[in-house]
């Protein structure tokens, strides 16, 4: 390994929108009379240890948008952000088919020009802890959900919706791993912020609130350029929230997206307990604040393996980038892993000591869009399995070793408006087996007991689409 190094990231979309409606949004669109079965094509070879296996439908609007996913393999559930069908969808982990879509999000917003309108849009970031799910909306709050209430006007599935003080989306999130306390991001706000909030744990009923407002220092991410907040993170080892952070103002002056360094910040929950904080430059004595990584502007971020931390990186933030990063959290050591990069959602599965990443923006020289299969281990890149240009999230059932990476529509300029435009590969309708999307599960059969790091739970994460 590497010595340390220092980071920033992305773009809110500004005008007038308007939300549309389910069906104004995403028509429906028809299966192609050619329809074939699932699994086939580029994105299901034989030859990779990660196989796909099946494909499950969506019920409702052909899937032109979705965000984040989580698996809960207690609850044997994956949930994931759909903006189409504006809910969050839950999949059978078990039997790997479709139980419910738990709806009253804003779904997708279009702006001037039929353009969508990703910072105004929602489901985006999901996690959750035992019964209690938590999902980002693009109205800036973070909708509570029951997933053992039954869905009634009397008992409904949301159980709170709390204003962030925003005007664009909560995005991506991470719990503690008592579940007592949750960190969010709003990615898209100039400059963005963060929310902590005292979650609900175990409990019974709904108490989320709202503890303190996070900023970073204005010298490190300047109002004004764009730039964000992305993936956060729990490491149990530390008791410190890890974020990536696409781009910072290193070197100073730097232009977004060419030369800004990416960066991580590093939150002592503790250490917040007024209503605002502002976090500055990276301070070794407290493990606090934000510090610049190595060739990497960073969207994902997961724990894995010997307190390791991996960054789904991606040349969007960082032009020219051709790596993933591993950076470790107690040490800050770290080195890049070549061969795959474009990654948003990470997620490290403790069940077989794997990372897997949705890489929707690996590079046509990397082999494209590609589900990255990285060992824990090692920090050695295993392979890469194709994916639809879409396909930027990613979630593993650790109990199963089930992957699930969700899939877009085929590109279709005359239809409905989605974050990606559509798949352009020609990948995703060969793995769904049908032109309305879908999620693709892969399995990896391990023949021998993996240990499981500390706590046993993966976790994921990264974004913007």
């Amino acid at each position: 390994m590497l010595t340390a190094s220092t980071s920033l990231c992305c773009v809110p979309h500004r005008g007038r929108m308007r939300i549309v409606s389910a069906l104004a949004f995403a028509a429906p669109m028809l299966v192609s009379a050619g329809a074939f079965a699932a699994c086939q094509g580029p994105g299901a070879p034989t030859t990779t240890q990660t196989r796909c296996v099946t494909a499950v439908a969506i019920p409702g609007n052909p899937v032109t948008s979705f965000d984040i996913s989580w698996v809960n393999p207690d609850r044997a559930e994956y949930y994931l952000g759909d903006r189409s069908n504006a809910g969050i969808d839950i999949i059978d982990t078990k039997k790997n088919t479709f139980k419910r879509t738990i709806g009253g999000f804003v779904g997708g917003v279009v702006g001037p020009g039929n353009k969508f309108v990703t910072s105004k849009s929602g489901p985006d970031g999901v996690t959750s802890h035992g019964k209690w799910l938590y999902g980002g909306d693009g109205d800036s709050t973070l909708k509570v959900i029951d997933l053992d209430a039954a869905g009634t006007p009397s008992d409904p599935s949301i159980k709170q919706s709390i204003a962030t003080g925003g005007s664009t989306r909560v995005d991506e999130m991470a719990l503690t791993t008592d579940g007592g306390l949750l960190l969010a991001a709003n990615n898209a706000e100039d400059p963005p912020f963060g929310t902590l909030f005292h979650a609900n744990g175990d409990n019974n009923n709904s108490n989320v609130s709202i503890i303190t407002k996070i900023t970073v220092d204005p010298t490190i991410i300047p109002a004004g350029k764009g730039l964000s907040l992305e993936q956060p993170t729990w490491d149990p080892k530390t008791q410190r929230f890890y974020v990536s952070v696409p781009q910072i103002n290193e070197p100073a002056g730097c232009t977004p997206g060419t030369n800004c360094s990416g960066g991580l910040l590093v939150i002592d929950p503790t250490t917040l307990s007024h209503p605002s904080a502002v976090i500055g430059a990276f301070d070794a004595s407290t493990n606090t604040g934000v510090l610049a990584v190595n060739q990497c502007g960073p969207n994902g971020a997961v724990v894995g393996l010997h307190d390791n931390l991996l960054l789904g990186c991606t040349p969007a933030n960082l032009a020219g980038t051709t790596s993933t990063l591993v950076i470790n959290a107690k040490t800050k050591h770290f080195a890049n892993i070549g061969g795959v990069t474009g990654s948003d959602e990470v997620w490290f599965n403790p069940g077989d000591g794997r990372y897997y990443t949705g890489s929707s923006a690996n590079p046509a020289s990397l082999g494209g869009p590609a589900l990255g299969v990285i060992n824990g281990e090692t920090n050695l890149l295993v392979e890469t399995v194709p994916q639809g240009s879409g396909s930027h999230s990613v979630a593993a059932d650790s109990k199963r070793n089930s992957i699930f990476v969700p899939q877009v529509v085929p590109v279709n300029p005359a239809g409905p408006p989605g974050a990606g435009g559509g798949d352009t590969t020609g990948v995703s309708a060969q793995l769904c087996g049908t032109s309305n999307g879908c999620v693709v599960v892969y399995q990896h059969d391990v023949d021998e007991e993996v240990a499981e790091d500390d706590d046993g739970h993966g976790h994921g994460h990264g974004h913007d689409d």
